[in-house]
């Protein structure tokens, strides 16, 4: 295993042992708190994308690093694929398995195949809030699950390595903090770049389904403002916002 990270100079660590929601609590902070990571051992009231229900159990990973980014909304958003990145780092250094990861659009990070964890934007402007959830132990019943999403799994079920909330945040937070940096200096560029290197299903056939459409064609990539690339028999068509189905 890899050298532990150091912690970036002037972030905030808060722990707390149950909360309703991480994104929620670190909302509450506002921003003369910010940036600091909110980590709760359970949440009695935790939520994915388009406010479904995320199991939080305990022993799985549940935080959220409170922000108060400058940019456009659209800007702010590009965040994500950081907080992909970061996540691919965090599990990496910790499983020094880096072929098992990869990113899945528009925000999640599978595992051989299967989905390990989840992220999740949420702000109160000027407060942004970034969720993460990981299943370091316990993933959801497949049953509860929409029939067409990809199968769950654990970061100890998948590699044997049992990590604690904790440590898990210990390599989360220093691997965020290089690519915030990056994104600040050098702009969404660099991460488009890292994030197609590490995608799954590039240039393969995937199903995106809108809120009033599904859509068939082969995935080629991210444009400048992260929206999927689809290739269709219409042409190459943008999709900012969309279930992605492999």
């Amino acid at each position: 295993m890899s050298a532990k990270p150091q912690w970036p100079v002037g972030l905030g660590r808060h722990l707390f042992e149950t909360l309703d929601s991480t994104n929620a609590h670190a909302l509450r902070m506002g921003v003369e708190s910010f940036p600091a990571w909110v980590l709760a051992h359970e949440q009695s009231a935790g939520r994915g994308r388009r406010a479904r229900a995320w199991a939080s159990p305990r022993g799985n990973f549940h935080a959220s690093l409170l922000l108060a980014p400058s940019e456009p909304p659209a800007t702010v958003a590009l965040r994500s694929f950081a907080a992909a990145l970061a996540l691919r780092d965090a599990f990496t250094s910790l499983t020094e398995t880096p072929q098992a990861f990869a990113l899945k659009w528009p925000n999640d990070v599978l595992c051989n195949g299967a989905k390990i964890a989840g992220i999740l934007l949420e702000a109160n402007l000027p407060c942004l809030a970034i969720g993460i959830g990981v299943n370091l132990i316990a993933a959801p019943d497949p049953a509860l699950l929409d029939p067409d999403a990809l199968p769950p799994t654990t970061l100890l079920a998948a590699t044997g390595l049992r990590v604690t909330p904790e440590t898990f945040l210990d390599a989360l937070a220093p691997a965020y903090d290089h690519w915030e940096r990056l994104f600040q200096t050098q702009g969404f560029a660099p991460l488009r770049e890292a994030w197609l290197q590490n995608a799954a299903k590039l240039n393969e056939p995937i199903r995106a389904r809108t809120g009033s459409q599904t859509l068939h064609g082969t995935f080629r990539g991210l444009d400048e403002t992260g929206a999927l690339l689809l290739q269709t028999a219409q042409g190459l068509t943008p999709i900012p916002a969309a279930e992605v189905f492999f």
